[in-house]
């Protein structure tokens, strides 16, 4: 039944008008505390709109978006309902119709789908497909193809430095499912809490919540997340962005590196370290990853989200050997191994070096699209700094001191222009800014959206 409009009044109109925040921050706040619970059928956008006395643009925006990110389903006939109150989405809950349309699509979810090696990837999962032999189409081993495990061993001891043995790795579907392993056996080894990064991906918040650990959030500043405020924290584990800190763009500081190692070591803790597009870099190599500093602490993460495309759900982890057959159990209780024929066109996409091939494509791309909207920055907006290393898919830009950067996405969404406000990454207070994703735009399209923006 559709909520009464008083309710709604009260429910969001005074963030609203005390602080013009934006429709869709109130509605995900209020899904995320239970106040709007599961099965909470929303009014029109019309007639929310003309409540809030604010566009029905706004309202539709913020609908699309939350439908989006899992948090409501809209079905035509049926209206707006809220499908997840607090939880993490997942695959088993409706998806919209049809993707928010946007003039402008800035959003750093995803990299340049029209790049996808669809040729290569075709005749990979042939060459795949034929190297299997009959007994391999059973049921997978829960932690992988072995082909892929050793080809995964070899390409990220090559690539990142990382130390380890085709035993060690974990194939998943997607690092959703992996860092949903990860918590489950934390929560298994008797841990009730986990550190995070502040800013830092919200979605990984709710993971990490939804499977039972409190969450407690660390600063990050130029140097990466702030290692000496961990002991405070009072948890014995962390869930850190180390080569390419997730929204800042910052890289952890060497001391830091070191310094976080040996906090895990003193607690007896673990260190869990996503590595979700350090493959990315546009002006020097990346730094190599920290669990080659102690591989029996840090769990090490990694997906092919952001080189190929996230539909595929390929994800990795690197376990340490006290912690391996806990994951491995539960990953095959969970889903009895993931696609083998997927794994074996992925194993043969590495060992004939396409995984390679595609990579140096995309980083050529995805450059001259980080300096076309860069350089259109500094003509149109030249008050908007740019944060961060010359990496990844997304660039924060600070906005001027006394912004609402909340506001600035509210506005952007009013001209079709999809970007995500700072604020909506940080648990506490900080500068205002936006985090700009431009893999999915040419050049031109992110020029005239910066325009747009101006």
């Amino acid at each position: 039944m559709v909520g009464n409009w008083s309710t709604y009044r009260e429910l969001l109109l005074p963030a609203l008008s005390g602080r013009r925040r934006a429709v869709e921050t109130e509605l995900r706040h209020a899904i995320r505390d239970g106040r709007l619970t599961t099965g909470t059928r929303l009014p029109s956008s019309r007639d929310l709109a003309q409540q809030l006395d604010v566009s029905r643009g706004t309202v539709t925006a913020a609908y699309a978006q939350l439908v989006g990110e899992g948090y409501l389903s809209a079905k035509r006939g049926s209206g707006t309902t809220v499908t997840a109150a607090g939880g993490w989405p997942s695959d088993s809950r409706p998806l919209p119709d049809a993707p928010p349309h946007w003039r402008y699509d800035l959003h750093p979810r995803v990299p340049a789908l029209s790049a996808f090696p669809r040729a290569e990837w075709i005749a990979a999962y042939r060459a795949g497909l034929a190297g299997l032999s009959d007994e391999e189409l059973g049921y997978p081993p829960a932690a992988g193809h072995p082909a892929l495990r050793a080809e995964l061993s070899d390409y990220l001891g090559r690539v990142r430095a990382v130390v380890s043995e085709p035993d060690a790795v974990v194939f998943t579907n997607g690092s959703a499912q992996g860092l949903a392993l990860f918590a489950r056996t934390l929560v298994a080894q008797g841990h009730t809490s986990i550190a995070v990064e502040t800013p830092g991906h919200f979605g990984v918040l709710d993971m990490l919540r939804s499977h039972g650990l409190s969450v407690v959030t660390v600063p990050v500043d130029d140097h990466g997340i702030r290692v000496d405020l961990l002991a405070a924290a009072g948890t014995r584990a962390v869930h850190v962005t180390a080569a390419h800190q997730f929204p800042l763009g910052v890289v952890l500081h060497p001391s830091r590196r070191h310094a976080l190692v040996k906090w895990a070591r003193d607690v007896d803790g673990l260190v869990i370290e996503d590595d979700y597009d350090a493959e990315h870099r546009y002006d020097r190599p990346a730094v190599g990853a920290v669990q080659a500093l102690d591989p029996r602490r840090v769990v090490y993460q990694g997906s092919s989200s952001k080189v190929l495309a996230p539909g595929l759900r390929m994800g990795w982890m690197v376990v340490p050997e006290p912690l391996r057959d806990e994951v491995i159990r539960r990953k095959r209780h969970e889903d009895m191994g993931s696609d083998v024929l997927h794994q074996a066109a992925f194993a043969h996409l590495l060992r004939t070096g396409g995984y390679d091939r595609h990579l140096r494509r995309t980083r050529a791309l995805y450059r001259k699209r980080r300096d076309a909207l860069l350089g259109a920055l500094a003509v149109e907006l030249p008050s908007w700094e740019p944060v961060g290393v010359a990496a990844g898919l997304h660039v924060v830009v600070r906005l001027p001191p006394g912004t609402d950067d909340l506001a600035v996405q509210e506005r952007a969404a009013h001209r079709g222009v999809n970007v995500l406000a700072l604020a909506r990454y940080s648990q506490t207070p900080m500068w205002p800014g936006l985090v700009l994703g431009y893999a999915s735009l040419s050049p031109d399209r992110l020029r005239e959206a910066v325009r747009e923006l101006r």
